[in-house]
């Protein structure tokens, strides 16, 4: 039996994480294993409290750990504004930029026929229904700019059509960004997309 077996399956664990493969998941292992007081026993303890508490949003798809998140009991949220976004990273990224002030509404994904995805594997009817109950007069489309993002974007614009003012973010140069770095795509939508100045 090998002495180090729980933790080359802690490093094999770790490896399967976004962003980190073997090699960074045995350096963050050996950290956490030489600062056990103060790193590892305390994330233990945070990772299995996480895992019995953690929970969906019942209304928007949030992660957090009760039945309705903090954001969509807020008073403080506009309540006519919905942003429809692709899964829980992109709302914390909305979130991040501290500009949004209204609700969210999380899809946990994007239309797929390659995938055999469809409306109703995602939350695309609970949007619908929200629409109707929540007096949503703007519904934000903060979809990525993917094939499937933009199918599911067009998909939620044509059962919405008429209900709501439909919006979404805009997309072409980024700020600081060089025309010579982007791609196609991204000058194609930024020159789509032109203002008057």
């Amino acid at each position: 039996m090998s002495s180090t077996r729980d933790i080359d399956a802690l490093i094999e664990m770790m490896a399967r994480l976004p962003g980190l493969g073997p090699r960074s998941a045995r350096r963050a292992v050996l950290h956490l294993i030489r600062k056990r007081a103060l790193l590892l026993t305390p994330l233990a303890d945070l990772m299995q409290t996480v895992a019995a508490t953690a929970r969906e949003c019942l209304r928007c798809g949030n992660v957090g750990t009760t039945d309705i998140c903090d954001i969509c009991l807020s008073e403080k949220r506009a309540t006519g504004e919905l942003c429809v976004v692709e899964d829980v990273a992109d709302l914390w990224a909305m979130e991040r930029s501290q500009v949004f002030k209204g609700r969210y509404h999380v899809l946990g994904g994007t239309l797929s026929a390659l995938d055999a995805v469809g409306p109703e594997d995602l939350r695309i009817p609970q949007l619908l229904t929200r629409v109707e109950e929540e007096s949503i007069t703007e519904v934000i489309l903060a979809l990525n700019a993917t094939v499937d993002g933009q199918t599911t974007a067009h998909y939620i614009a044509d059962q919405l059509d008429g209900r709501v003012r439909l919006t979404s973010l805009a997309q072409g140069v980024p700020i600081g960004g060089e025309l010579d770095y982007l791609d196609d795509g991204t000058i194609t939508a930024a020159l789509r997309a032109r203002k008057d100045l």
